[in-house]
């Protein structure tokens, strides 16, 4: 596995751990990412209801968790931390800036193009940003604006495929078309990455995630011109993550036929583990009387059949029978909880094989 480069930041292993809110990928988990020489990523969605201790009013308490998030991570690691932060959150422009002040490594930012992002950097900023996108045109119009209005190249792209847990950046019908798969699109956000790094004398890595599972999987993605690989899934079931091991545990349970694809109050396409709340949001049975967070923008509480911030509160304290978890396509192939570096060891272990097999055939031709 090759070193992941971004600016001056140097990951020896090419792994991004996925921003996954509502608090499943705080400074615990990122900071052991961080420690195993990935990229640990702290979530910021829903960190308002966490720490709601502090404050009732949640984006005063979203700031103050989102600094004692980094804090602890701080403390933990010397290694890279990010923060990952949904462009649909209604506090989106006070959580950017607070990551800048707070010196956070990178932002990682989608759930909608973070067209002025850059607009919050100062002079001596010295977080990186990087947008996700689901395609090649979604990071050109980001670079026409972002290089257009401040001459800001992004410091690196996630590209999401349509296999990725939680809210998706795809129809239902793109789901399961292979024109979407991201396979597909990885060379697509590739080479428009490569043009627009030429033309402005940047180079700019590529991350791709959305169903990666095996080190295999790590070879084959990155043999298509990927930098380095974004996984959430995987990163769920280890010791180090910090959702409840009730959260956990319903990714060991799962069958493959548990993982679906819901219709998320957010006005998205989501993908979860079935399980008796969904069941009973299907019939008709869950229904809020008040919106008591206003965090996403396109969530409307007189149309929505849950509370979508309180139903992922719920699963991260380990209450299922209220709540539910996202998963990754692939989450019904985690059959145990490792540590964090067990976890890199094994991906590393199927890269390298996967890297020897290719050359013993290339040998033997």
């Amino acid at each position: 596995m090759k070193t992941l480069k971004i600016g001056d930041l140097l990951a020896r292993v090419p792994i991004v751990q996925g921003g996954m809110g509502v608090g499943i990928s705080l400074s615990g988990l990122a900071s052991a990412v961080a420690n195993a020489g990935g990229v640990g990523v702290i979530s910021t969605a829903g960190l308002g209801v966490i720490y709601n201790e502090f404050s009732k009013n949640f984006n005063e308490a979203s700031i103050h968790g989102l600094k004692e998030e980094l804090r602890k991570a701080r403390e933990a690691t010397k290694g890279i931390v990010g923060v990952n932060i949904m462009v649909a959150l209604t506090n989106f422009a006070d959580l950017v800036r607070t990551s800048i002040e707070e010196k956070a490594d990178i932002i990682f930012s989608g759930a909608g193009l973070p067209l002025n992002l850059p607009s919050f950097l100062k002079e001596d900023s010295t977080t990186k940003l990087a947008p996700i996108v689901s395609s090649a045109r979604a990071l050109k119009v980001i670079c026409r604006r972002w290089i257009g209005e401040w001459g800001y190249v992004p410091d690196a792209v996630v590209v999401e495929g349509p296999k990725a847990g939680g809210h998706l950046g795809y129809s239902n019908e793109q789901l399961g078309d292979p024109a979407y798969s991201l396979e597909a699109i990885v060379p697509e956000v590739v080479a428009a990455a490569r043009e627009i790094g030429e033309q402005h004398g940047r180079y700019i890595p590529v991350i791709a995630g959305g169903g990666i599972f095996t080190g295999e999987d790590i070879h084959n993605i990155m043999a298509l011109g990927a930098d380095a690989v974004q996984m959430g899934t995987r990163f769920v079931a280890t010791e180090e993550c910090d959702a409840s091991p009730l959260f956990k545990q319903s990714y060991i349970d799962a069958k493959k036929e548990d993982i679906e694809i819901i219709q998320s109050p957010v006005g998205m396409p989501g993908r979860a583990v079935h399980n008796s709340f969904l069941e009973q949001v299907k019939q008709g049975l869950k229904q809020p009387k008040s919106c008591p967070f206003n965090c996403i923008k396109t969530c409307d509480v007189t149309h929505s059949p849950y509370c979508i911030m309180l139903a992922l509160y719920n699963a991260f304290k380990g209450r299922m029978e209220h709540g539910y978890a996202f998963a990754g396509e692939n989450a019904w192939r985690c059959d145990k909880i490792l540590s964090v570096n067990e976890l890199f060891s094994s991906l590393k272990a199927e890269f390298d094989a996967k890297a020897a097999s290719l050359t013993a055939y290339t040998t033997a031709q």
